[in-house]
């Protein structure tokens, strides 16, 4: 059982990332660079997103290119996150699974994405146990630091590693962030951990109605 201590720096480095994240994240709307806060910039490539080789829980080498044609819903966190992490997978597996209730042909079209931000502790051994707690369609993927560097840096994503002297392992500061991306891989919009599944099963539904 996690000390209050424990509990207390944990939820402080939540909101120190949530924080940092935004406002890395809205830098896109930096005049400066010419992009807005869609995620588009002037000359209508996509700021947010980019190729990736990682491996998934499966032991198989995932591209970007292996999802085209889909919706991607996609979060990036760790698999040892006491809070905002399984809070975000838990929100977009209940959404998707009201959205399969509601509008299965919507539904199908959605591929949820677990990007680890965190590959020296999440193999791909320990990722196929906890995928096993969300959406039975989740892909979780982990790859060496620089693939995971490289794909956290396409998709704007800030995180580094945070140690206590007090505590016998470390925590991820991370940003918290769900993207929705679209079926040619581009950047649509985004929610947070903190949306509720049905308003993240809205926002779905919203982006493939306007195609």
């Amino acid at each position: 059982m996690p000390s209050l201590k424990t509990y207390l720096f944990a939820l402080l480095v939540a909101v120190v990332a949530l924080g940092y994240a935004a406002w890395r994240f809205y830098d896109v709307n930096d005049p400066g660079t010419g992009q807005s806060a869609s995620g588009q910039g002037a000359s209508g490539q996509a700021a947010i997103g980019g190729p990736f080789t990682l491996v998934d829980q499966h032991g198989q080498t995932r591209t970007r290119d292996d999802f085209a044609g889909q919706y991607r819903l996609i979060y990036f966190g760790y698999t040892y996150c006491p809070d905002v992490c399984p809070v975000a997978l838990w929100n977009m597996t209940q959404a998707l699974d009201e959205l399969e209730q509601s509008d299965p042909e919507v539904a199908a079209q959605v591929t949820p994405i677990f990007f680890t931000i965190d590959p020296e502790r999440d193999t791909v051994e320990h990722l196929a146990g906890y995928a096993e707690s969300f959406h039975p369609r989740l892909v979780a993927l982990t790859g060496t630091p620089e693939q995971v560097a490289e794909t956290a840096k396409a998709y704007r994503v800030f995180y580094r590693k945070v140690e206590d002297e007090g505590a016998s392992d470390y925590l991820m500061d991370h940003s918290s962030f769900i993207f929705l991306m679209g079926p040619d891989g581009r950047y649509l919009t985004h929610g947070t951990h903190q949306d509720a599944p049905d308003a993240l099963a809205a926002m779905i539904s919203q982006a493939v109605a306007g195609g």
